[in-house]
């Protein structure tokens, strides 16, 4: 058993952390800054530069780069094989122009301060490199990760990855010219490329044919706890490898999560890592802003701050210009730019083995990995701060139409309805408004949908819609009622408190999410909610019915038959009447909505093959003793299924 000495040598470097995050994010949140920006200052102020709490930065930056680990393989997660082949043109193309072009402007400027050449192009490329956690978390808090230019910036971003064993590969090569020992560098290089190959190809192998088997083999046991173990063995297990020879365990994690992609726990493996993922880069930014030498700071500060500021614009101008050559537009390049911007993580492996290589001297060495700190500590600000300009660009541009002040309160005045979010679900609601010559205003985030919006005359406003002064802009308070259209479940409910608590006079309809969704909204007495698949699926299965033979009148009884048993069980569950468990639980913990039959089964379900009979068979052991425990709520009207028709037909997921 640890003594008490080692328990209290463990608990304040844990504490000390915990509680500034805990103090930081929220602050910088309050003040509309990233959480990026909350972590990286939380650590200049408990490093060695601020109040020295921490005593040994470095362990805690090792333990950190797992962050960025769960956080590729997250983002791995969301790919596809197929859609990783369709962005090889950005990939490829993108990623290489900008590394290169980068690295040359970023070095040349090295070598007009009085570096030499090989000083000048290590530090060039390691500025050139981008902060992968950063422009990935900012990407994520927008919620542009899977736009356009979101899409190109990630592109870039993994280009940049897999390119820095290359980079790792050449800088030998680089201290050794001259010398004569480019035959063994060749041979090294040829050995090292043979092990990268391998691993990768037993990473797929054994991703391709083993890990379903094996996470079905563990989901049959039943136990949470290993399938969690189990996530955290691939991710950490696969991204070790990859670092043994010679790849980023970034990169390794990635593949990890590519693998997984098309696997049926994917989901499952998602929730289990976030946790971790959450806390753990958290850590990571701290570690870097620990990292920042204060002293060295406070020696040339003026230099250092010019060249921070520089190295950005620098790296600004010269994205942009390749993402508007790529294809995007003007404001989206500069967004993707923006992100960009801070150097990356790997700066601070690169130039300490240049020092060691003997490429970079101390003194440029401490500069450059003070510089790349800094870049990562102001790009997020500055980043933010593009944002706002071109939020209020696009506003400008979007209210444009009105020539006068006049026009503008004759057009806020005759919008009766305030659509937020305008996405396939909202153009097809809007597609009725306009058909009865409602005047609508539409909010939303995304360049492109604003466009379209502007083809069926209405008002637009460029902004975020869970926003209080971007719902004030765009008049809400003349509204009668506000659509809520928005593909965000907790979006959607911040939207619904707001104009609850600022505007009670406007009537709320709320596009929900799912099942579980409808009840919240529900208990927040929105005047109108529907599940964003409900009617389009009981419309789908009405035609089936008479694709079956069915007259229309006898499936649209049908359809309505279900509507209302649908309607009915759903008050049941927001008032938490139903004896199941997949009640509303009106707690802080998150209720669990359960696909239940709203007629009884005239049959029990089958199994077809092994390997779902083996998936199911816990559910079915769990099923049976809620039936046999609990009573069974159904329509009077009905004859009484059978236990093991209960039994058959009980199981997982979503109830949309």
């Amino acid at each position: 058993m640890a003594s008490p000495g080692e328990h209290a040598s463990f608990l304040p470097p844990v504490l000390t952390f915990l509680a500034a995050a805990v103090v930081g994010v929220p602050v910088f949140r309050w003040l509309g800054q990233s959480a990026v920006l909350g972590y990286l200052v939380a650590g200049v102020l408990i490093g060695p530069s601020g109040l020295s709490l921490i005593a040994e930065p470095e362990t805690a930056a090792s333990v950190a780069e797992i962050g960025v680990v769960l956080l590729l393989f997250i983002v791995g997660l969301e790919l596809h094989l197929s859609q990783l082949v369709s962005m090889r043109r950005d990939i490829f193309g993108l990623g290489t122009a900008q590394l290169v072009l980068c690295a040359l402007v970023l070095g040349g400027a090295g070598i007009l301060a009085g570096q030499p050449l090989a000083a000048a192009a290590v530090v060039g490329i390691a500025l050139a490199l981008s902060a992968t956690a950063v422009a990935l978390q900012l990407l994520e808090e927008r919620g542009d990760l899977g736009s356009p230019y979101g899409s190109r910036a990630f592109a870039v971003l993994l280009f940049q990855d897999l390119s820095v064993v290359g980079i790792l590969a050449l800088m030998p090569l680089a201290a050794s010219a001259g010398q004569g020992s480019g035959g063994p560098w060749l041979g090294e290089a040829a050995s090292s490329t043979g092990r990268v190959l391998a691993a990768i190809g037993a990473v797929v192998l054994v991703g391709r044919y083993g890990l379903n088997p094996f996470f079905r083999l563990l989901a049959a046991s039943g136990a949470r706890e290993v399938m969690t173990a189990a996530a955290l063995l691939v991710v950490l297990g696969t991204a070790l490898l990859m670092e043994q020879v010679g790849l980023s365990m970034a990169m390794g994690a990635f593949l990890a999560g590519i693998l997984l992609a098309e696997s049926n726990f994917r989901h499952q493996l998602e929730a289990d890592i976030e946790p971790f993922r959450g806390m753990l880069l958290g850590l990571f930014f701290m570690s870097v802003g620990m990292s920042i030498d204060g002293g060295l700071v406070r020696a040339v500060w003026p230099a250092l701050f010019g060249a921070t500021f520089a190295a950005i614009f620098v790296k600004v101008a010269l994205v942009a210009g390749l993402f508007r050559l790529f294809g995007s537009d003007t404001l989206s390049a500069l967004r993707g730019a923006a992100v960009l911007a801070p150097a990356g993580e790997f700066a601070f492996v690169l130039l300490p083995q240049a020092a060691d290589l003997g490429l970079t001297g101390p003194t440029a060495t401490r500069f450059a990995v003070a510089l790349a700190a800094l870049t990562m500590l102001i790009g997020p600000i500055l980043a933010k701060g593009l944002d706002r300009l071109i939020d209020a660009r696009l506003s400008k541009q979007a209210n444009a139409g009105a020539d006068s002040p006049a026009d503008l309160a004759e057009v806020g005045t005759e919008a009766r309805v305030l659509v937020i979010g305008f996405g396939r679900f909202g153009q097809i609601l809007t597609q009725v408004l306009l058909a009865e010559g409602v005047a609508v205003t539409v909010i939303d985030k995304d360049v492109e949908q604003l466009r379209a919006a502007t083809r069926f005359g209405f008002r637009i406003y460029y902004g975020d819609g869970t926003r209080l002064d971007v719902l004030r802009a765009a008049g809400i308070g003349k509204a009668e009622l506000v659509c809520i259209c928005v593909d965000d479940r907790e979006g959607a409910l911040k939207i619904v408190d707001i104009v609850h608590e600022e505007f009670a006079s406007v009537r709320t309809f709320v596009r929900a999410y799912d099942r579980l969704h409808a009840v919240e909204l529900m208990n927040r007495d929105v005047d109108f909610q529907i599940r964003e698949t409900s009617e389009s699926a009981l419309a789908f299965g009405r035609a089936a019915l008479e694709g079956l033979g069915l007259s229309p009148e006898a499936a649209a009884a049908r359809a309505e038959d279900v509507r209302k048993r649908d309607i009915a069980r759903l008050v049941l569950q927001q008032a938490g009447a139903l004896p199941d468990g997949s009640a509303w639980l009106g707690g802080t913990e998150a209720a669990e909505v359960r696909p239940e039959p709203l007629t009884a089964p005239v049959r029990p379900a089958r199994v077809l093959n092994t390997e779902t009979r083996d998936l199911l068979g816990q559910d079915r052991k769990e099923a049976a003793e809620r039936i046999l425990a609990k009573p069974v709520l159904r329509p009077a009207d009905e004859d009484e299924p059978s236990a093991e028709a209960e039994l058959e037909t009980e199981g997982n997921g979503r109830d949309d």
